[in-house]
């Protein structure tokens, strides 16, 4: 039989246990379901970017907290199979011990935007090379997150028209990959015309598009559209005669959307 010694120090690992075991519960029922108080965030996590200018990784700490500033930040952005770091901000500057050669010179922080919790970063002068995964990671007083972004590089412009000899010709001079052209009326059905590609070294094009017979005072869409990266242009030429320049002259809109 158990002395009564046994049974209480029994009785006490009992409860130890059982009170453990509530508090546990509760502590996971409190927190269950709750968002951290701050993650890192980007407002275009596919962006494409248009070879040889300047592109915005976008990368920020969102906060659910009622404070919306953030303290002692820290961030570092790396490339997916590259060694070194893309960019890193300590302790208030910038270390480029670690960065790669790639990036040397070809890249924009914003240390003044870092107490609104702003960490993105300007990649200039964008290269073929420069394609792929990026993550932005973000340290903070307040909080701290990390976020992917897929960045996608091509090569596209409006195209500018000109009216010579009858024909109606649309140039553009830098596209990558190769994209479709095709001529449109103005009710949208699609026109016969003629089309030359020119690839340079690094595989962009140069477009002569060319539109023969065409109407006065018709209005003619000329869509340039690359499948790969869903880069699409489109502009419109009007063409008409006034009375005090009896040549047909060349109005037109356009946009570029990536």
């Amino acid at each position: 039989m158990a002395s009564l010694g046994q049974i209480i120090f029994t009785s006490m690992i009992i409860l130890i246990i059982l009170f453990s075991t509530i508090i546990i519960l509760i502590l996971a029922i409190a927190f269950a379901g709750k968002s951290p108080l701050s993650e890192a965030q980007s407002s275009n996590r596919s962006p494409i970017a248009n070879l040889g200018e300047d592109e915005l990784l976008s990368c920020y700490l969102h906060t659910t907290s009622e404070k919306n500033t953030f303290s002692q930040v820290s961030v570092s952005w790396e490339k997916t199979s590259l060694s070194g770091v893309v960019y890193d901000y300590y302790s208030g500057v910038a270390d480029f011990t670690d960065q790669n050669l790639q990036f040397k010179g070809r890249t924009q922080f914003f240390p003044e935007t870092l107490v609104q919790g702003n960490a993105s970063l300007l990649l200039r002068s964008v290269r073929q090379s420069d394609e792929g995964e990026y993550t932005c990671y973000v340290s903070s007083a307040e909080g701290d997150g990390q976020v992917s972004i897929n960045l996608r590089t091509a090569a596209f412009t409006a195209p500018k028209f000109t009216v010579s000899n009858g024909t109606l010709t649309a140039e553009a001079n830098r596209w990558f990959p190769k994209p479709n052209v095709t001529w449109l009326d103005y009710f949208g059905k699609v026109l016969q015309g003629s089309t030359s590609f020119m690839q340079n070294t690094a595989g962009i094009s140069s477009i002569v598009s060319t539109l023969k017979p065409f109407n006065i005072s018709d209005t003619y869409t000329l869509r340039i559209q690359n499948d790969l990266v869903t880069a699409v242009s489109e502009a419109t030429a009007t063409l008409e005669k006034k009375e005090s320049n009896p040549s047909p002259g060349v109005w037109f809109q356009g946009q570029l959307c990536a």
